[in-house]
């Protein structure tokens, strides 16, 4: 840990980020009952509310200095408050029921201390419910009432303990990856540049080619060897030993402590022996570590890049420009300043800015970007079409209905966030691992020093530099999150859209797989194929017409069926709807209904739909519905995995089960209500069964929630999208048997990388510690298994 200092007045850092502290500037706070300097006004307003808000465990577990405060100024707490603004909000803010959502990037964090303190001040705000901060990415997931705290005050909450937050933009990311990839290449091509002068000095020292030259000379390249050595250690390799050191503060051990071992003890002793004029140096050898260690940080950073830039590319289709009607002419305006119900024109090979309905035109659109299906889809009249997808060859008018967070493509990427921000256990277990492998590997490399002085003092000191670096579990570290990132990304590319962190996880343990019928498994198209009229006083125009009218007022597929006349209807009262069963109202002084078979009266007829006045049957209708195309090849890949295969549907007729019949379900249940549906997989998980629900309707949200896995189709309600763990995109039920494949691969490719870093640690190290590993060789074989368990992870990228 970072510890306290005990005399103010003896110390030259700042007790709250550690810089040095200025001549004349005499502040302090107060911590343990100490006085403990500080080098502004800035760091001592953050410390001071760390401490005054018993928040000073802080200091004892932080792994890094703090970042330097600058005091807030007027002009700051104005750019803060512009954040409440409502129209700025649409781009960032998500609505999570009556809870709001911000996804924040956070400047200055360095360790878990920092997440946990920045966890701690905001929750200390009240009406946040919940706080996830990542380290990695530097962002900060929170959800709060809105309503009671604004936004504002988070962020300047935040800025207080010297943390500047502001809304994460995809831009900025893009500009941070890229200094840091420039960051990387500076260091590398220091290092490489010294590195091959050092090497022409040192392949002469080592052929004799100045022989015949006097001792002074061989001396004189031994410091020009140091000279040009020193770059490579202070300034490229100089990002491992800060690593470290921040670790060490903190009395924890993290993966650059042996590598910075390696480095900077080979440079203090080929200085010792050039300033003494004694021993061997190895400038050469230590400037070739650095710079394929680097190389090799520099590959992992790229291929990492690689398996997230997915969620970019994303954010990158969406288009600058809108064409914009207005007063019947046309006007060119940026996108970000289209409003609801807006009307846009769009162009043949242009892509759409907004969300929207087409109200005049038609055309093909393609929505691979979303859906993974590269075949253009249809679009005419009162078709819903999405921002970022390509119109392909007519001219449409869209009315805009969905901009900033709430458009598709946006709600896609912030899903996809929430999904890679969550670690999953195996995560948190391998990075303990690699931890307690730090400490074992000290222990090694001390035995190691101890037996090769005591016998063959010249080579110890070289062998223990090769037990250090090529024993560095980085690929161990490496071994999970990339394999995850990657099959994330490669499900999103296919329209399946993962919400939850443990899907994959699931995934692989499942035995059993619950559907629902309409809309999941049948398109949810429906037609009347048998009508029956059972009263004499309601002809087939009347009831026909009153059942129109009913249906109108349902967002159930079936609703679609009826859309006959009805202009002889007079208005309905008291409309409201009973999930599970139908719609019911009042009709002239009398109760009307439409719904299930069964619901007030049971009919003997292969119906699905009853229409009721007054509780009594007057007509019944037998429709009928295609089947989606992808089930039954779905139900048979499934079957012979094998997997138990359940038909859990609130249609009472026999459809259901001629439906499971012709797709050969291993179970149906026929005319059940949410709650049965519920109570069936209850019942399932009861009898030791992991279970995943398949649906799309607002009577199978229930039923998610029970499931272990749950999965939605895109063409759904909303309510059962917002449940579910999983989205079809593009509502192909083939895209199951491709994300449980995706799961399998990557359990297995996750097995792989375990046990290939776990077999090199295991055989390099007693090879190492024996002495037949040279240190140019541990570390081209460290950054050859990170880089082998990065590409062997990319290998989720390809298509099955």
């Amino acid at each position: 840990m970072i510890p306290p200092k005990e005399h103010a007045s003896s110390q030259s850092e700042c007790f709250h980020c550690l810089e040095s502290i200025p001549l004349g500037f005499i502040q302090t706070v107060e911590y343990n009952n100490q006085p403990q300097p500080v080098c502004c006004i800035g760091c001592q307003a953050v410390a001071e509310s760390i401490i005054s808000s018993g928040m000073t465990d802080y200091y004892k577990f932080r792994t890094a200095a703090a970042g330097k405060v600058q005091q807030l100024i007027p002009e700051q707490l104005l750019m803060f408050k512009s954040y409440d603004d409502d129209d700025i909000q649409e781009d960032f803010i998500h609505h999570s029921g009556e809870l709001s959502e911000v996804l924040l990037s956070i400047e200055g964090i360095s360790c878990a201390a920092c997440a946990w303190l920045i966890e701690k001040q905001l929750l200390s705000l009240g009406d946040i419910t919940r706080v996830d901060v990542n380290t990695s990415t530097h962002r900060a997931m929170i959800l709060w009432d809105k309503s009671n705290l604004k936004l504002s005050e988070i962020i300047e909450a935040s800025a207080r303990i010297g943390y500047k937050a502001y809304p994460f933009q995809p831009d900025i990311e893009e500009a941070q990856k890229q200094q840091v990839a420039k960051s990387y290449i500076r260091r590398l091509g220091v290092a490489g540049i010294m590195t091959m002068q050092v090497m022409m000095f040192a392949f002469a020292l080592y052929f004799d080619m100045f022989s015949d030259m006097e001792d002074d000379f061989e001396q004189y390249f031994r410091w020009i060897s140091f000279v040009l050595a020193s770059p490579v250690i202070l300034y490229s390799a100089l990002p491992f030993l800060t690593s470290a050191i921040r670790a060490l503060k903190v009395k924890q051990l993290n993966m650059d402590l042996p590598v910075s071992l390696a480095i900077f003890g080979a440079y203090i002793a080929s200085t010792w022996a050039t300033v003494f004029n004694t021993g061997e140096v190895y400038f050469e050898s230590i400037c070739m570590f650095s710079f394929l260690l680097l190389l090799g940080k520099y590959l992992e950073f790229r291929a990492r890049l690689k398996a997230s830039e997915f969620t970019s590319n994303l954010q990158k289709l969406l288009p600058l420009t809108a064409r914009i009607i207005k007063n019947f002419k046309e006007q060119i305006i940026a996108a970000k300043k289209l409003k609801l119900n807006d009307i846009i024109l769009v162009k043949p090979g242009e892509i759409i800015p907004a969300d929207g309905l087409v109200i005049d035109g038609k055309t093909t659109i393609d929505e691979s970007m979303m859906t993974g299906e590269h075949e253009a889809v249809s679009k005419e009249v009162n078709a819903q079409v999405y921002a970022g997808t390509t119109n392909h060859d007519g001219l449409v008018k869209i009315c805009v209905n969905q901009l900033g967070t709430h458009t598709l493509i946006n709600q896609i990427v912030t899903l996809q966030n929430k999904a890679l921000t969550s670690r999953p256990k195996l995560a948190e277990i391998t990075d303990k691992v690699a931890q307690w492998f730090v400490a074992v590997l000290l222990i090694v490399a001390g035995l190691t020093a101890t037996y090769w002085y005591s016998t063959d003092p010249e080579q110890a000191f070289w062998i223990t530099i090769s037990v250090l670096v090529a024993t560095c579990p980085c690929a161990l570290s490496l071994a999970i999150p990339t394999a995850l990132t990657c099959s994330v990304a490669n499900l999103t590319k296919k329209g399946l859209l993962i919400k939850k962190a443990h899907v994959l996880e699931t995934l692989t343990k499942i035995d059993s797989f619950s559907f629902d019928k309409t809309g999941t498994l049948t398109e949810g198209c429906f037609t009347i194929k048998n009508s029956h009229f059972l009263n004499e006083k309601y002809d087939k125009t009347t009831s026909l017409a009153l059942a129109s009218a009913l249906e109108f007022h349902s967002q159930h597929p079936i609703a679609k069926a009826f859309n006959f006349d009805t202009s002889s209807v007079e208005v309905f009262d008291n409309i409201t709807g009973e999930t599970g069963f139908g719609i019911k109202a009042i009709y002239q002084g009398q109760s009307i209904a439409i719904g299930k078979n069964g619901w007030f009266e049971t009919l003997n007829l292969p119906v699905q739909v009853v229409l009721y006045i007054n509780e009594k049957a007057i007509a019944a209708f037998e429709l009928e519905d295609k089947i989606r195309d992808g089930a039954s090849t779905l139900i048979t890949y499934l079957k012979n995995k094998p997997f138990n295969t359940h038909l859990l549907t609130g249609d009472p007729s026999v459809a259901g089960h001629n439906l499971a019949k012709k797709l050969s379900f291993d179970h149906v249940k026929t005319g059940c209500s949410p709650a049965q549906k519920q109570q069936y997989v209850a019942n399932t998980i009861n009898q030791n069964h992991i279970v995943a629900m398949v649906g799309d309707g607002v009577n199978d949200s229930p039923v998610f929630n029970t499931a272990h896995l749950s999965i939605a189709m895109g063409s759904g309600a909303d309510i059962s999208k917002n449940t579910a763990d999983v989205v079809l995109l593009n509502s192909d039920l083939s895209s199951i048997k491709h994300l449980i494949e995706i799961s399998h691969k990557t359990r297995r490719i996750v097995k792989e990388n375990l046990i290939l870093s776990i077999t090199y640690n295991s055989a390099i190290l007693p090879l190492a510690a024996m002495g037949m590993v040279h240190p140019w060789m541990a570390v081209i074989g460290m950054s050859a298994s990170s880089i082998i368990v990065i590409t062997n992870s990319l290998r989720l990228l390809k298509p099955l």
